[in-house]
């Protein structure tokens, strides 16, 4: 036995070390952590359980016969955040410089059935460059696995992805199909192909920070939910996030209680609003006023920033806020933020958080180019989101709340628990001075006074028409609110909610306009 436990306390050093002492000094010399480094960072002290530490591959051929190091590129196993258990990959760039290989595959593939089968959330640790070569179509079958993995946890156990360092390729897709991207500013990257191969295909020259960096996927493509300047910085936000949510789609997050009371009152809200509709003001101001501690972790903020959401709590519990943001053209919705907000619809809705809208919204950005690249179809995207979410739904209608974009925005009429509007609300088809241009043009030329006769008609038609009162006598509205009362009228109607169940129909699943 003495003998047995000497011979596995070896391998497990060697395992440690499995991509070689020099190997481990230059990636540490970048400033990166090692991946065992990043797993214990991440999870609670001592409660770590690696799996699969002693496999290796069994490739031969192509310079893999002398190479045979344990763990096989990718340290696996479970733990705990805060004291909830979940699954764990963490692949290490020191050995064959993180590229999946069938072993390295199969053991993301037995963590990934663990934490499907124990109903807690996965977290990868993402690494490395690629498919590996040597092993030819293995890698890819093992990419595949991972792909129908990702696919059949979608919804039923939150997954993160948290890029460290390379991700190309194939590699990049598992990431994508996961609920949150997290990435480091300046050492990872995300692409499908580097920047050599769009030279020599394309002509055109372009770095590799600029193709697949942080930056570019936070801001342009809106792969990246959140971009951090340091690895430590990336991991403390998995365990943040993790708090919001529950460990599977049949559970509640976990309430935090907080000093804040529920039943505060928010007077600053009454003087937020400007004199002018047409002069912008910062709708942050008014969820952090509302939310508990005003505490507020928005997702992708580089991206789309004409609409905002995010994580908050109200009286303890998880929210997701949804909300236009006058500050960045005038909080239209346009392509990118219509998808934007509808993924993080779809991820509140199916981890059983409450969503929250506040709504200031002119409508649908027009142009040529929106028409043609498909504001029909992907913006109908937040529609379908908000039509089948089940969960809890309340609507504050902050001003404007215009044509079919004031629908779209989590409206009663597509399912909305509650509405409330403050009394600046505008509930129109369009705004004011537009409709009076059109419907009254022939009275308009005809008046000698024209500027005193299209102020008389812009305020009969808001009184007649766009008024929130008007809403609220045909009951499409629910209350009109003073905006001092928002905090204490949203935990009033979410602590309602809390027992909401709604049965839909039986189907395999719906079909989203993708």
């Amino acid at each position: 036995m003495a003998q047995r436990l000497a011979e596995l306390e070896d391998r497990k050093a060697q395992a440690r070390v499995a991509g070689g002492e020099r190997a481990i000094e230059r990636h540490k010399s970048k400033g990166r952590m090692t991946a065992r480094e990043r797993v214990e960072y991440l999870l609670d002290e001592g409660t770590f359980q690696e799996l699969d530490m002693l496999t290796r591959h069994h490739a031969t051929g192509m310079g893999l016969d002398d190479s045979h190091p344990f763990t096989d590129g990718v340290v696996t196993g479970y733990g705990q955040i805060d004291g909830r258990q979940v699954c764990v990959y963490s692949q290490d760039f020191t050995v064959f410089g993180g590229a999946l290989g069938e072993t390295h595959g199969e053991k993301i593939h037995k963590v990934m059935d663990l934490a499907m089968s124990m109903g807690i959330p996965l977290i990868g640790l993402n690494d490395g460059g690629g498919a590996r070569i040597q092993e030819g179509v293995a890698g890819l079958n093992a990419y595949g696995g991972i792909f129908r993995r990702n696919a059949r946890a979608s919804g039923v156990i939150p997954q993160f992805s948290v890029i460290l360092g390379p991700c190309a390729g194939g590699a990049v897709y598992s990431p994508a199909m996961t609920d949150f991207v997290i990435m480091v500013k300046d050492s990872s990257h995300m692409f499908i192909t580097g920047p050599d191969v769009v030279r020599a295909v394309t002509g055109e020259n372009i770095t590799l920070e600029e193709l697949g960096g942080a930056v570019t996927h936070s801001t342009k493509s809106g792969v990246a939910g959140f971009v951090f300047a340091d690895e430590s910085s990336a991991l403390d936000e998995v365990r943040y996030l993790l708090s919001f949510l529950p460990s599977n789609n049949l559970e509640e997050a976990p309430r935090i209680m907080s000093e804040d009371p529920a039943n505060r009152a928010c007077p600053e809200l009454r003087d937020i609003m400007p004199a002018s509709p047409n002069q912008p003001y910062d709708m942050k101001k008014v969820i952090a006023a509302v939310v508990d501690d005003g505490e507020y972790t928005e997702v992708h903020s580089a991206f789309a920033a004409q609409i905002t959401c995010g994580f908050a709590r109200i009286d303890g519990y998880p929210v997701g806020i949804v909300a236009n943001q006058p500050q960045v053209l005038a909080g239209v919705l346009d392509i990118d933020s219509s998808e934007k907000a509808a993924r993080f619809v779809r991820t509140c809705d199916a981890f059983n958080v409450p969503l929250v809208t506040f709504v200031d919204v002119p409508g649908f950005l027009p142009g040529v180019s929106e028409e043609y690249e498909g504001i029909i179809r992907r913006g109908a995207k937040l529609l379908y989101a908000f039509c089948e979410a089940t969960v809890p739904r309340v609507s504050i209608i902050t001003r404007k709340a215009y044509g079919g974009a004031y629908v779209v925005m989590n409206s009663k009429s597509i399912g909305a628990d509650f509405a409330y509007a403050w009394p600046s609300a505008e509930l129109a088809v369009m705004g004011s001075a537009g409709a009076v241009e059109i419907v009254h043009r022939r009275e308009l030329a005809a008046a000698d006074d024209s500027d005193d006769t299209r102020r008389r008609l812009v305020a009969q038609y808001e009184e007649r028409y766009s008024s929130p009162f008007i809403a609220a006598e045909r009951g499409f509205i629910d209350d009109v609110i003073d905006p001092a009362e928002t905090r204490e009228v949203i935990a009033r109607s979410l602590n309602l909610l809390r027992s909401k169940r709604e049965d839909v129909p039986r189907r395999k699943h719906g079909n989203i306009p993708l």
